[in-house]
């Protein structure tokens, strides 16, 4: 495998990990979101990975980046609360609240963010390869 194609997977996984911590920011953000009806509930999101698999059944020893297919919102329940005297409540007294589960979101942030990092020091190594090879090649 060449050295720009470990570049340009780690990229693509520095990428999929930027959706993934972008998406787990909005979830936490809206946590304690309140609606007034079940539809206009914000609803917990999740990104959707895939290795790339065009290029990875083509050569085995390619290696696979990773794509993100798209978001989708989490099939759990909302949450429903009785409150009649809460502005937000409907016509029989009740709020809605989203489906995020926080101390997960914060797990997943953490995953997603040493994933990222792994990918940042997978780039600065090819990198630094990079370097040492021109410098072989100058003699030095």
């Amino acid at each position: 495998m060449s050295l720009f194609r470990v570049m340009e997977i780690a990229t693509t996984g520095m990428s999929a990990e930027g959706v993934r911590l972008n998406t787990t920011a909005s979830n936490i953000a809206n946590a304690n979101s309140v609606s007034s009806s079940y539809d206009q509930t914000y609803k917990a999101r999740h990104p959707v990975f895939a290795a790339e698999m065009q290029r990875a059944t083509q050569d085995q020893s390619q290696g696979t980046g990773v794509q993100v297919l798209g978001i989708v919102e989490s099939p759990r329940p909302l949450q429903i609360e009785y409150s009649p005297g809460h502005p937000m409540a409907d016509e029989n007294g009740y709020i809605y609240k989203p489906n995020v589960n926080v101390i997960e979101e914060m797990a997943d942030m953490m995953s997603s963010s040493k994933a990222y990092e792994t990918n940042i020091q997978v780039a600065d190594t090819t990198k630094r390869i990079f370097r040492r090879v021109l410098q072989l090649g100058q003699g030095q």
